[in-house]
């Protein structure tokens, strides 16, 4: 297969202009795909285009990477209902740097024939005078030609409109592709669907300006099969820094898909062949409770976002929950894991003075906590062999002591097999 029927058969292929398999069949490309600095991390959202990139690159092509550092300061309109904040100059460099050292971990700087790229539109922007730009590029748009693109109309529309900063940004993305075009050789350009409008006012401007033809292909946006927003949790979104989002809950995100949700990603956001695929598919219908394509999914993504010693700490995370764990595999887990492990489940505080001596697991659950109604109630799940401390199960004897507390600072309860409570020890 060459580059877009690979990328036709995983699902990422939404538009593309006449012409751009062909260019792509029988030729060595130079392509390009824009990421918006608006934080110091790229999300999840921002893994298709990134992963086209890596396709590209694995096809023999060149991939280019733009980071935003012009166009960062103007905001992007499309999909926005309101008018962004923009960024000041610190805020911008901070997330430049972060999302230029993110790429270098996918893409490969270092090859011998095609090296990937990242360029600054910053860098051909900032000699740029105002007056220079609307006489040089603006007088080849016309202003009905930018109020038929979705972006603006939406805009236009709702009661908040468009600021002239925003009206003129697909402008300025569309001098990219010319300045690329030019400079580079980059023939295509890609993105994401909603990016259509602004990847044709770059090809658009090239035909005026240098009377030469270039390409573009898109992907569709990923949507999850209940009609939620993808790369979005109750926290906010899933980020691919695991100073923002833990390896762990990274994890977590791709192992909870749905079944129909999971059929899909693992062809858009693996790397497995067309028959691994398949072959992953027909397990996992074969046996769904079994979660093949889930684990798949999981494992393949957080050992490329991160890496495979946070893959296994992950999944030894996981299996915490259903009881495979010990004092110390609990006491491996780095706090903020073991904190998120326990999010939600009923949380109790004690003095590090209750522990001076030793104190009884009765007493500790009935009447340091309120784990168990009473003394009586503990007795009889002690009884029935149905309380664990730190997973370990106890008896009526059982005392706890200083050294039984997790990290210094925790103790975790279980009644039966999945009631759980943390104690926290100040």
């Amino acid at each position: 297969m060459n580059l877009v029927e690979e990328l036709e058969w995983r699902g990422l292929v939404q538009d593309m202009t006449p012409g751009t398999k062909e260019l792509f069949a029988n030729n060595k490309v130079k392509a390009y795909i824009g990421f918006d600095p608006t934080a110091d991390s790229l999300h999840i959202g921002s893994l298709v285009p990134i992963i086209i990139l890596m396709h590209l690159q694995r096809h023999g092509h060149t991939p280019y990477a733009l980071v935003g550092g012009a166009t960062g300061m103007v905001g992007d309109p499309t999909g926005k209902s309101k008018e962004r904040n923009l960024l000041n100059d610190h805020e911008l460099q901070m997330n430049l740097k972060g999302i230029t050292k993110q790429l270098s971990h996918f893409l490969d700087f270092n090859a011998k024939e095609n090296p990937a790229v990242v360029v600054n539109n910053y860098d051909w922007f900032k000699d740029f005078s105002f007056l220079g730009f609307i006489r040089d590029v603006g007088k080849y748009i016309s202003v009905n030609y930018m109020m038929a693109k979705d972006s603006v109309k939406q805009r236009f529309s709702g009661d908040i409109g468009i600021s002239f900063t925003e009206f003129s940004y697909q402008l300025i993305q569309g001098y990219d592709f010319v300045h690329l075009f030019r400079e580079k050789g980059i023939k295509v350009q890609m993105g994401g669907s909603d990016q259509w409008g602004n990847i044709t006012t770059g090809i658009e401007l090239i035909r005026k300006m240098l009377g030469e033809e270039a390409f573009a292909l898109t992907s569709p946006l990923v949507k999850k099969a209940d009609g939620g927003k993808f790369g979005k949790t109750e926290q906010g979104n899933v980020w691919l820094d695991p100073e923002r989002t833990s390896p762990y809950k990274f994890y977590q995100f791709w192992l909870n898909s749905s079944d129909e949700d999971a059929k899909n990603w693992i062809k858009v956001f693996c790397f497995f062949t067309q028959e691994e695929t398949n072959e992953l598919i027909r397990q996992h219908e074969e046996a769904p409770h079994l979660r093949v394509l889930q684990k798949a999914l999981a494992k393949d993504l957080t050992v490329r976002v991160h890496s495979l010693i946070e893959y296994e700490n992950a999944v030894q995370a996981s299996e915490v929950l259903f009881g495979k764990s010990t004092h110390d595999s609990l006491e491996q887990l780095e706090e903020r894991t073991l904190l998120e492990i326990f999010d939600g489940v009923p949380t109790y505080k004690l003095s590090k003075d209750v522990f001076a001596e030793k104190v009884s697991v009765i007493d500790l659950l009935a009447t340091h906590t309120n784990i168990y109604s009473s003394k009586g109630e503990v007795k009889r799940a002690l009884t029935s062999n149905a309380v664990a401390i730190n997973q370990d199960k106890v008896s009526e004897q059982t005392e706890i002591l200083v050294q039984d507390i997790i990290k210094d600072k925790f103790i975790i309860a279980r009644k039966g097999k999945k009631d759980y409570h943390l104690i926290v020890i100040e």
